[in-house]
């Protein structure tokens, strides 16, 4: 399996609370993911969204054993962002996180949640994504990544990624990016650490899609606690 080089996120992170990691995947590794969606063998379950008032599109979570190439990011990626994790557990007072995705896993298990989240994402014309967080169960590791599987402008049009932090006592600030074919996004599952007049605050973060103009859109969630 190729070596990922994986530039630190962490600037970015605390500036502005996500953060990209540009062209992580090559186009055909982002090919061979996409290709996987229609392999009902691979997933263990598929969320269509308009069913679950969640908008318009569909995302199916890899069953284990996770192919390798979503294996391989989830173990490379994980170790980064859990040094980014536990400078903001500390500025925030809350738990640590272990070193190596293994051990987090182990203590997924021992709460009760065994089963994978990476996930693909697949959205037409008119798909979109409500703004949401991604918790399935008590432990939450708290940064997750969304790679970029398509080409903008030529596989689909519009489909911004789309971040709102919600800040206390001040109104919300979006983000929104357009990350290209093979780029990652690092971001906050739930909130992150910001520094104020009055020390380090929690800010709330949720994400979402905008809508998809034309086209088809593929994305690959990588998510590093497992579900109930």
């Amino acid at each position: 399996m190729r070596i990922l080089a994986v530039p630190d996120p962490g600037p970015r992170l605390d500036a502005d609370g996500v953060a990209v990691l540009p062209g992580l995947l090559t186009a055909d590794e982002c090919a061979g993911a996409v290709a996987l969606f229609d392999d009902d063998a691979r997933f263990r379950s598929t969320v269509v969204m308009a069913r679950h008032s969640f908008g318009e599109g569909s995302y199916r979570y890899f069953a284990d054993p996770l192919p390798p190439l979503v294996q391989h990011l989830r173990e490379t990626l994980y170790p980064p962002l859990a040094e980014v994790a536990n400078r903001w557990a500390e500025r925030l007072g809350e738990r640590a996180f272990p070193s190596t995705l293994d051990a987090l896993r182990a203590e997924c298990a021992d709460a009760g949640q065994t089963r994978p989240t990476p996930l693909l994402l697949r959205y037409g014309p008119g798909g979109y994504n409500c703004l949401h967080q991604d918790v399935y169960g008590d432990l939450t590791f708290p940064l997750q990544v969304a790679v970029m599987l398509s080409r903008p402008d030529e596989d689909f049009t519009g489909g911004e990624s789309v971040f709102v932090e919600q800040r206390p006592r001040r109104q919300s600030r979006p983000v929104v990016l357009r990350p290209a074919q093979g780029d990652a996004i690092v971001f906050p599952v739930r909130h992150r650490p910001r520094l104020g007049a009055r020390g380090w605050s929690r800010v709330q973060l949720r994400h979402g899609v905008s809508a998809v103009h034309g086209g088809s859109r593929h994305v690959l969630g990588v998510i590093f606690h497992d579900a109930r």
